[in-house]
């Protein structure tokens, strides 16, 4: 008896004006890599060692195979270099689906982030239906607090990590507040 045991699933492609959101390829791992062993990555958890970037760099895929969404490759469109992760993220021990982001060193200061994370809101809200969504922040990440600010998320509470330590939960404008707020205020 023969099954067929493939699992098909897409990863989407998001364009905003400057950047292309997509699926991680395998050429992509280098950038990632360097990023996850730098102290850019304790935003997330790291340092982390060349075999938990593997682990971590396979989980961008499966996350959207496990969820049917996730986090997508964020590349610069003129130069075609990945400058980071942005997207939907919601592991196990999460209190709730969150817009997640990490930057890579060479896109620090562009605005890059913020452009990511509206594009992966609207995805979440005008593709997926999400009706709210947070950002967890690590305590020491001042950069990525002032980003949840200027998307016009609040910080609502804290939530207690078992591993990473209690980090600040922000809540994002909901749908309908992003359809009522002029975008020149977020621009």
């Amino acid at each position: 008896m023969t099954t067929d045991s493939t699992t098909d699933f897409t990863i989407p492609t998001l364009e905003t004006d400057r950047l292309i959101l997509r699926a991680p390829h395998d050429n992509d791992f280098t950038a990632y890599a360097e990023f996850c062993a730098s102290p850019r990555s304790a935003g997330v958890g790291g340092p982390y060692d060349h075999d938990a970037s593997v682990v971590r760099f396979a989980t961008l895929t499966a996350h959207w195979q496990d969820h049917g969404f996730g986090r997508w490759m964020l590349v610069e469109k003129t130069s075609n270099l990945p400058m980071g992760v942005v997207g939907l993220y919601h592991p196990d021990d999460w209190p709730e689906a969150e817009i997640a982001w990490s930057l890579f060193e060479t896109a620090e200061g562009k605005g890059y982030a913020y452009e990511a994370a509206v594009a992966a809101r609207a995805y979440a809200y005008d593709v997926l239906g999400w009706t709210t969504a947070i950002s967890l922040v690590m305590a020491n990440n001042p950069r990525s607090a002032a980003l949840a600010t200027r998307m016009g998320a609040t910080q609502e509470s804290i939530f207690d990590h078992p591993d990473l330590g209690a980090m600040p939960l922000w809540r994002h404008l909901s749908p309908d507040q992003v359809a009522n707020t002029s975008s020149e205020v977020y621009a």
